[in-house]
Protein backbone atom coordinates (compact mmCIF):
# COMPACT_ATOMS: atom_id res chain seq x y z
CA UNK A 1 0.00 0.00 0.00
CA UNK A 2 1.48 3.33 -1.06
CA UNK A 3 1.14 5.96 1.62
CA UNK A 4 2.59 8.69 -0.57
CA UNK A 5 0.53 7.81 -3.64
CA UNK A 6 -2.77 7.92 -1.74
CA UNK A 7 -2.33 11.53 -0.59
CA UNK A 8 -4.35 13.99 -2.69
CA UNK A 9 -2.50 16.94 -4.26
CA UNK A 10 -4.01 20.37 -3.53
CA UNK A 11 -3.93 22.31 -6.79
CA UNK A 12 -4.29 25.85 -5.38
CA UNK A 13 -3.89 28.54 -8.04
CA UNK A 14 -2.43 26.22 -10.68
CA UNK A 15 -4.49 25.09 -13.66
CA UNK A 16 -4.43 21.33 -14.32
CA UNK A 17 -5.53 19.72 -17.60
CA UNK A 18 -5.71 15.94 -18.01
CA UNK A 19 -6.00 14.52 -21.52
CA UNK A 20 -5.56 10.77 -21.63
CA UNK A 21 -2.22 9.95 -19.99
CA UNK A 22 -0.83 13.49 -20.33
CA UNK A 23 -1.09 15.87 -17.37
CA UNK A 24 -0.45 19.54 -18.10
CA UNK A 25 0.01 22.00 -15.22
CA UNK A 26 0.06 25.77 -15.77
CA UNK A 27 0.81 28.49 -13.27
CA UNK A 28 2.37 31.89 -12.80
CA UNK A 29 5.93 30.62 -13.50
CA UNK A 30 5.12 28.60 -16.63
CA UNK A 31 3.75 25.31 -17.93
CA UNK A 32 4.92 21.73 -17.38
CA UNK A 33 3.77 18.42 -18.88
CA UNK A 34 4.18 14.83 -17.75
CA UNK A 35 3.06 11.57 -19.39
CA UNK A 36 1.93 9.21 -16.66
CA UNK A 37 2.46 5.44 -17.01
CA UNK A 38 -0.31 3.20 -18.35
CA UNK A 39 -0.88 1.52 -14.95
CA UNK A 40 -1.58 4.87 -13.22
CA UNK A 41 -4.65 7.11 -13.50
CA UNK A 42 -4.94 10.78 -12.56
CA UNK A 43 -8.21 12.61 -12.01
CA UNK A 44 -9.19 16.08 -10.93
CA UNK A 45 -11.80 16.31 -8.16
CA UNK A 46 -12.58 20.02 -7.75
CA UNK A 47 -9.34 21.65 -6.64
CA UNK A 48 -7.62 18.36 -5.71
CA UNK A 49 -5.60 16.09 -8.02
CA UNK A 50 -5.89 12.38 -7.18
CA UNK A 51 -3.49 9.69 -8.40
CA UNK A 52 -4.64 6.04 -8.40
CA UNK A 53 -3.31 2.79 -9.79
CA UNK A 54 -5.35 0.62 -12.13
CA UNK A 55 -3.96 -2.71 -10.93
CA UNK A 56 -2.10 -4.17 -7.97
CA UNK A 57 0.89 -5.33 -10.00
CA UNK A 58 4.42 -4.81 -8.72
CA UNK A 59 5.07 -2.18 -11.40
CA UNK A 60 1.88 -0.25 -10.58
CA UNK A 61 2.68 -0.21 -6.88
CA UNK A 62 6.22 1.03 -7.50
CA UNK A 63 5.11 3.80 -9.89
CA UNK A 64 2.16 5.01 -7.80
CA UNK A 65 4.04 7.08 -5.22
CA UNK A 66 6.64 8.30 -7.69
CA UNK A 67 4.01 9.60 -10.11
CA UNK A 68 2.19 11.37 -7.29
CA UNK A 69 5.46 13.02 -6.17
CA UNK A 70 6.29 14.14 -9.70
CA UNK A 71 2.84 15.69 -10.18
CA UNK A 72 3.02 17.36 -6.76
CA UNK A 73 6.42 18.84 -7.64
CA UNK A 74 4.99 20.12 -10.93
CA UNK A 75 2.15 21.90 -9.11
CA UNK A 76 4.55 23.41 -6.57
CA UNK A 77 7.04 24.35 -9.29
CA UNK A 78 4.61 26.34 -11.47
CA UNK A 79 3.20 28.15 -8.42
CA UNK A 80 6.27 29.00 -6.29
CA UNK A 81 9.29 27.33 -7.91
CA UNK A 82 12.33 25.71 -6.33
CA UNK A 83 15.58 27.20 -5.10
CA UNK A 84 19.06 25.96 -4.14
CA UNK A 85 21.67 28.17 -2.48
CA UNK A 86 25.41 27.63 -2.83
CA UNK A 87 28.37 29.45 -1.34
CA UNK A 88 31.97 29.71 -2.45
CA UNK A 89 34.76 29.60 0.14
CA UNK A 90 38.39 30.32 -0.59
CA UNK A 91 40.71 33.26 -1.06
CA UNK A 92 40.14 34.77 -4.50
CA UNK A 93 37.27 32.39 -5.31
CA UNK A 94 34.32 34.18 -6.88
CA UNK A 95 31.49 33.92 -9.39
CA UNK A 96 29.78 36.30 -11.80
CA UNK A 97 26.95 36.05 -14.31
CA UNK A 98 26.81 37.77 -17.67
CA UNK A 99 23.92 37.04 -20.00
CA UNK A 100 23.36 33.29 -20.20
CA UNK A 101 26.83 32.39 -18.85
CA UNK A 102 28.20 32.11 -15.34
CA UNK A 103 31.94 32.53 -14.78
CA UNK A 104 33.57 30.75 -11.84
CA UNK A 105 37.07 31.55 -10.56
CA UNK A 106 37.73 28.65 -8.20
CA UNK A 107 41.47 28.10 -8.10
CA UNK A 108 42.12 26.91 -11.65
CA UNK A 109 44.55 28.66 -13.99
CA UNK A 110 41.56 29.72 -16.09
CA UNK A 111 38.00 30.85 -15.31
CA UNK A 112 35.31 28.20 -15.73
CA UNK A 113 32.43 29.18 -18.05
CA UNK A 114 29.09 27.52 -17.20
CA UNK A 115 26.24 28.00 -19.71
CA UNK A 116 22.96 28.64 -17.88
CA UNK A 117 20.23 26.23 -19.12
CA UNK A 118 16.78 27.33 -20.27
CA UNK A 119 14.13 27.79 -17.53
CA UNK A 120 16.87 28.25 -14.90
CA UNK A 121 17.71 31.55 -13.25
CA UNK A 122 21.09 31.98 -11.54
CA UNK A 123 21.89 35.02 -9.43
CA UNK A 124 25.19 35.84 -7.72
CA UNK A 125 25.30 38.00 -4.57
CA UNK A 126 28.49 39.31 -2.93
CA UNK A 127 30.55 37.36 -5.52
CA UNK A 128 30.35 34.24 -3.31
CA UNK A 129 26.63 33.45 -2.91
CA UNK A 130 24.96 31.62 -5.81
CA UNK A 131 21.20 31.10 -6.03
CA UNK A 132 19.76 28.62 -8.55
CA UNK A 133 15.99 28.98 -9.19
CA UNK A 134 13.52 27.30 -11.51
CA UNK A 135 10.21 25.48 -11.73
CA UNK A 136 11.60 21.97 -12.37
CA UNK A 137 12.88 20.47 -9.10
CA UNK A 138 15.09 17.90 -10.81
CA UNK A 139 16.68 20.45 -13.12
CA UNK A 140 17.37 22.93 -10.28
CA UNK A 141 19.06 20.20 -8.24
CA UNK A 142 21.09 18.99 -11.22
CA UNK A 143 22.34 22.49 -12.10
CA UNK A 144 23.33 23.09 -8.45
CA UNK A 145 25.15 19.73 -8.38
CA UNK A 146 26.94 20.53 -11.66
CA UNK A 147 28.15 23.88 -10.30
CA UNK A 148 29.28 22.26 -7.03
CA UNK A 149 31.15 19.56 -8.98
CA UNK A 150 33.59 22.10 -10.43
CA UNK A 151 35.29 22.42 -7.03
CA UNK A 152 33.63 20.44 -4.19
CA UNK A 153 34.67 21.44 -0.66
CA UNK A 154 37.94 19.87 0.34
CA UNK A 155 38.33 18.46 3.87
CA UNK A 156 41.55 20.20 4.98
CA UNK A 157 40.93 23.91 4.50
CA UNK A 158 37.24 23.78 3.47
CA UNK A 159 37.84 25.63 0.20
CA UNK A 160 35.39 25.04 -2.62
CA UNK A 161 31.72 25.31 -3.56
CA UNK A 162 29.19 23.98 -1.04
CA UNK A 163 25.46 24.12 -0.39
CA UNK A 164 24.48 26.65 2.25
CA UNK A 165 24.10 24.75 5.50
CA UNK A 166 26.20 21.79 4.30
CA UNK A 167 28.54 20.43 6.96
CA UNK A 168 32.04 19.52 5.79
CA UNK A 169 34.14 17.60 8.30
CA UNK A 170 37.52 19.30 8.73
CA UNK A 171 40.45 16.87 8.91
CA UNK A 172 43.62 17.50 10.85
CA UNK A 173 46.64 18.17 8.65
CA UNK A 174 50.04 16.49 8.84
CA UNK A 175 51.77 16.52 12.20
CA UNK A 176 55.49 17.03 12.35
Amino acid sequence: MSRVGNKPIPVGKAKVEISGKCVKVSGSRGTMEHNIPEVIDASLDGDVLVVARTSESRQARSLHGMTRSLLSNMVEGVETGFKKDLEIRGVGYRAATKGKTMTLNVGFSHPVEYPIPENIEITVNENTKITVQGMNKQQVGQVAADIRAYHPPEPYKGKGIRYIGEFVLQKVGKSI
